[in-house]
Order: structure tokens, then C-alpha cells, then sequence
């Protein structure tokens, strides 16, 4: 009995001394964390007994972990929404100012191109053949008729210094009294900078109804006996591709030169210089 006791007080004694009042403890709580090795209540009880927690100071850490983990997610959030932002309107910026300059490049391109105008020189024109003779046309009408062909010399000049250019024409027109008599082509080229080329054009005109203009014409033995006074006149269109399609400006010349057949001198070349108006 008094060994009993004496133990109970020893105990007892050992508990106060070791142990703080309740008041000044925080609140322990285990959680049980099995081991994966244990096989006996022995080990399960020291893995239960191994993993204290404080219920107070550990309940309100994991709180203020997720706070600050939410707002560095918002931060990163409004960071990368303003950096896509500001790559878009570095985009938009670069677009723009590639489309102003290229729009500038190219009007500067076209400005300069413009005074580059083709330079088109009439040289001569000489009449192989001119007869004159009755006839009739396509409906029957008897009329006075003209046949002829002619050769007109020309020079064309490209006096651009850093593009060429593709020639084409419209037909070239000899007409009496407003009536066509003969017409040629000049065929289609494409001229070099700073270069130019000689053009010879046939023009042609067979059995040509000449009607009441004929009344006027002289002849004999088909030959006219007086100089018969003509129209020449045709369009040169040149395009130039400075920048691709997008700077290709265009020239056209129109050329009218009146002339005199002179039946005193035929197969002669006669000179158009000065005798043409180019607009």
C-alpha cells in the first residue's frame, strides 16, 4: 500500500514537473500517418504519435500561403495581358509605318518618273503609189477610187534614266477629206532606258471609195495631175513598270502632221520635220 502510494505520488510529481500548465500549452492535435513499412500495432502507434500539429499557428499559415499565391497570380495575370497589349500596338505601329513609308517611296517613284516623258521624232514619209480610177463599192455605188501605200520613218526615244517602257500604238491613219485612205501598224516593243530605236511603218489602202472627194481629184491615166494634200495621224501609248504594278505610269503622244502627196515626186522621201504636232 505505501509503495503503491509512494509510486502514485512519484507519478504524479513527475507530471507536474515535466508538464506546463494547461493554460500556457497550445492545443496538440495529431493526425495518424500509417508507414508504409508497418506491420504491428507498435509502429502504427509511434507513426500515430510522430506527426504533431499545432492547431492555432499551423491553421492559419495555409491561408496566408494561398493569399499571396493568388495575388502573385493576378500580378502575372495583368503582366501578361499588358504585354500581349503592348506587342499588338508595337505591331500596329510597324505596319503602319511600313504602309507610310511604302506609300511615300512609291509617289516619290512616281513623281520622278513623270518628266521622263518618251521622245517621239516624225522623220519622213514617201508615197510608192497613188492611182486614181473608177469604181464602185460594196453596195454598188459607182465612185471615184484611191489605192496607194506609203512608208513613214520615225524614231522613238526613251529618255528615262532607271526604267524602260512598252510601246504600243494606235493605227496609223492617212486620211483625204476626213476619208481614210490608208492605214499601218507599228508593232509593239519594249524600249531600254536611256535608248531609242528607229521605226519604218508600211501603210497600206486598197481600192478606197472616195465618193464626193473624189470630184476634186485630177488625174490622168490614173496618175493625179496635182499635189493632193493628206492628214497623218496616230496615238503612241508607252507604260512603264517603275515598282512592279503597283508604279507603272503611262505616256501617250499624239501625233498629227499634215503632208502633200506631190505626183512630181514619187518614191521621194519627204521630210517631216517641223510639220507634226505632238500633244
Amino acid at each position: 500500500m505505501s509503495a503503491h502510494l509512494s509510486k502514485t505520488d512519484s507519478e504524479v510529481s513527475s507530471l507536474s514537473q515535466s508538464s506546463p500548465a494547461r493554460s500556457d500549452r497550445r492545443q496538440v492535435y495529431y493526425v495518424q500517418s500509417p508507414s508504409r513499412d508497418s506491420h504491428d500495432g507498435e509502429k502504427t502507434t509511434n507513426s500515430f504519435h510522430s506527426t504533431p500539429h499545432d492547431g492555432s499557428r499551423k491553421g492559419r499559415k495555409p491561408w496566408k500561403e494561398f493569399d499571396a499565391i493568388e495575388e502573385e497570380g493576378l500580378l502575372d495575370g495583368d503582366g501578361a495581358h499588358q504585354d500581349f497589349h503592348r506587342r499588338r500596338c508595337y505591331f500596329l505601329a510597324f505596319v503602319v509605318g511600313f504602309f507610310v513609308l511604302f506609300t511615300t517611296f512609291s509617289l516619290i517613284l512616281w513623281g520622278a518618273s513623270r518628266p521622263q516623258k518618251p521622245k517621239i521624232t516624225m522623220k519622213s514619209i514617201s508615197f510608192n503609189e497613188f492611182r486614181v480610177h473608177a469604181g464602185t463599192d460594196s453596195s454598188g455605188v459607182s465612185t471615184e477610187m484611191v489605192t496607194m501605200n506609203c512608208t513613214v520613218k520615225l524614231t522613238y526615244r526613251n529618255t528615262a534614266t532607271f526604267f524602260g517602257v512598252h510601246v504600243t500604238s494606235t493605227p496609223l491613219d492617212l486620211s483625204y477629206s476626213q476619208l481614210t485612205v490608208a492605214t499601218g501598224t507599228m508593232r509593239k516593243f519594249y524600249q531600254s532606258r536611256k535608248s531609242q530605236r528607229a521605226l519604218t511603218v508600211v501603210m497600206l489602202g486598197s481600192q478606197i471609195p472616195l465618193y464626193g472627194g473624189g470630184a476634186s481629184l485630177g488625174s490622168l491615166n490614173g496618175a493625179p495631175t496635182q499635189p493632193v494634200p493628206l492628214t497623218l495621224n496616230f496615238i503612241v501609248r508607252s507604260r512603264a513598270y517603275v515598282l512592279g504594278k503597283l508604279v507603272k505610269p503611262k505616256f501617250y503622244k499624239r501625233i498629227e502632221c499634215p503632208v502633200t502627196m506631190n505626183p512630181m515626186k514619187m518614191s521621194r522621201a519627204i521630210s517631216l520635220k517641223n510639220k507634226c504636232i505632238y500633244s
